[in-house]
């Protein structure tokens, strides 16, 4: 557990760090992806280097065993809806409404396919070592708790109110996914639906403060 909990440590100065200076670089660049995809190694290589990962199981009225797998689906869809309801919202509250536009230039500018695969990639990430290797690291005190003010915390480097907000719900919710099943499947599951959707329907509703790639060069 010691070991555990110094690798961890460790692992979350250092993404957290790479967390914010990759949201600090040009949308569409080459060091943008570079950096996304160094933080995506860091959760991953630092959550399996410090002790085994598990999967978790969900009981069916049966008593029959199975991995989660519909019920995480549905449950980031309905995530999704109640954050573009937010947003819908949001575009009254100047801070928030300028903090979101700001993520989103990150999702119009560059390739798609190059953004949606780094955020799949940094969301399966996300949860192996946050709900992985940390949940596990904090024992049997407060791990929701205090996983998710990990999570938010490192969500902080990005100085990004929008962002450390959604940690925040989103991280609750994970970590819930978490105890409740024993794993990082079912919350795996959520946060790769939700981020999918996020990326495909959020930025239309803030096409008029999205720059395009042109007003950034």
């Amino acid at each position: 557990m010691r070991r555990r909990r110094r690798i961890v440590g460790v692992v979350s100065l250092a993404g957290a760090g790479l967390l914010g200076k990759s949201l600090s670089t040009k949308p569409g660049s080459p060091e943008f992806y570079g950096l996304t995809l160094g933080v995506a190694g860091t959760w991953t290589l630092g959550g399996l280097a410090s002790g085994p990962v598990h999967r978790g199981w969900v009981q069916d009225r049966d008593q029959r065993l199975s991995r989660p797998v519909i019920t995480p689906v549905l449950t980031g869809v309905v995530a999704f809806l109640v954050f573009y309801l937010c947003a819908v919202a949001s575009r009254h509250v100047p801070v928030l409404d300028r903090a979101i536009s700001s993520v989103l230039r990150y999702a119009r500018v560059g390739s798609s396919r190059s953004v949606l695969l780094t955020t799949l990639v940094n969301g399966a990430a996300e949860e192996i070592f946050f709900r992985g290797a940390l949940y596990a690291a904090v024992g049997k005190q407060h791990p929701v708790a205090l996983s998710t003010a990990v999570y938010s915390l490192a969500t902080t480097s990005t100085r990004n109110p929008a962002l450390v907000l959604a940690s925040a719900v989103m991280g609750a919710l994970f970590g819930l996914q978490r105890q409740a099943t024993g794993g990082i499947q079912a919350p795996m599951l959520t946060h790769l639906t939700w981020s999918t959707l996020m990326l495909r329907f959020l930025p239309p509703l803030f096409d008029n403060d999205v720059p395009t790639a042109a007003a950034l060069r």
